[in-house]
């Protein structure tokens, strides 16, 4: 009886895919700041690079390699291509460029947290922890050590001064406004920090890039976890976390199915693995990692009054704040009228109306007007 081989697999080595452009050397003698352009290859920070290089910046392109998928063939990886789509922007642009390599950061600061938060019975949001533990931490530093002046995004942002104090502003683009996704900014990151592309709508900078001939014009957005893509997340989540049978129970108590694992499912989810012949549709009330449940109910069940909040923070810590506010407390364009205040050396925030699935783990991000003043990630909800 024979016994088969495993195929070993070379490892592979990205660094000769992905590399800086040749000879790279700043002028000293620029006239103009140095400003490092975060690309992702995409048409937003392409254009961004557009727009600082014709108002005379010395710009140099970079390029964040922050995650690998060695079972992927290079020919199928999204990210080596869009790698190539930047060389070629920053080429038509005459600037140079550079690859700034995060992975183990990546992984440990952000991955990490990620599968930790779901295992805990919480549901993180990784773009959020990309923000501020990579784009506006390492990479910042990164760059200024380098020789940059500047860091720019390509963020659906605006950053307005006032005497001495910097404001973060939403995008004039309503549904492409990115103010959710870093609430974490400080005031020395937003001195630092150049946002173009956040004074035009989405069309505007699609007619941009057309008008330019950028070789991104056409390109679709990118969607998906950061630096990682457009992935089923349940999928990836058990690539860490194991399944494990449990039962799916109303709000009764009735055992109404049978589900693989209580950290694969979020409030408000609609459909549930293991929920069928239900009249009525159903969707995740709550889950209790430690008791492997997963409860659900009407829609309406999903509703809440508040919640309170850990790690705030606020942008201008000196901000006079009116009594009613707004707060998002999901990604979108939608605001819900409500009042912050402390309670218990804890931040709450009371929605006017109740608001569905506010989830544990996820942001609430605050806004005077179009002003975001900073924000908080969900400790518990308040019924």
């Amino acid at each position: 009886m024979s016994t088969l081989t495993p195929i070993r697999r070379k490892k592979r080595d990205w660094r000769k895919h992905f590399k800086d452009s040749p000879n790279f050397k700043l002028n000293k003698n620029h006239p103009q700041p140095t400003v490092f352009v975060a690309m992702s290859g995409g048409v937003d920070s392409s254009v961004t690079a557009y727009l600082l290089k014709q108002q005379g910046y010395q710009i140099v392109g970079v390029f964040m390699k922050n995650w690998s998928f060695p079972e992927i063939p290079l020919k199928h990886c999204q990210l080596l291509k869009d790698y190539q789509d930047m060389v070629k922007v920053c080429r038509f642009l005459k600037v140079p460029y550079l690859v700034f390599n995060f992975e183990k950061e990546y992984k440990k600061r952000v991955m990490e947290r990620f599968f930790a938060e779901y295992k805990t019975d919480r549901t993180p949001n990784p773009d959020i922890l990309c923000n501020t533990e990579i784009k506006f931490d390492l990479f910042l530093k990164k760059a200024l050590a380098m020789g940059a002046d500047l860091m720019a995004t390509g963020h659906h942002i605006r950053v307005r001064k006032d005497k001495t104090k910097y404001h973060l502003l939403k995008g004039k683009d309503p549904i492409k406004d990115q103010t959710y996704f870093v609430y974490n900014l400080t005031q020395n990151q937003l001195s630092k920090c150049l946002f173009p592309i956040g004074e035009y709508k989405k069309s505007q900078i699609r007619e941009i890039a057309q008008a330019a001939g950028l070789p991104t014009a056409s390109k679709r957005d990118s969607q998906g976890i950061c630096f990682i893509g457009n992935i089923d997340v349940k999928s990836f989540l058990k690539t860490r976390l194991p399944e494990k049978t449990g039962e799916i129970i109303d709000l009764d108590g009735k055992i109404l199915g049978h589900h693989e694992g209580a950290w694969f499912y979020t409030v408000g989810q609609r459909r549930v693995a293991g929920l069928a012949g239900q009249v009525r549709p159903l969707y995740v009330v709550d889950t209790d990692v430690k008791k492997n449940l997963v409860i659900v109910g009407p829609d309406k069940a999903t509703y809440r009054r508040g919640v309170v909040l850990e790690k705030f923070h606020l942008i201008d810590k000196t901000y006079s704040m009116p009594t009613k506010l707004k707060a998002k407390p999901r990604y979108g364009p939608e605001l819900y009228i409500g009042e912050l205040h402390q309670a218990n050396r804890h931040w709450q925030f009371i929605f006017n109306r109740p608001q569905r699935a506010l989830t544990p783990g996820q942001s609430l991000v605050i806004y005077d007007r179009d002003i975001c003043l900073g924000g908080g990630v969900i400790k518990s909800v308040i019924y």
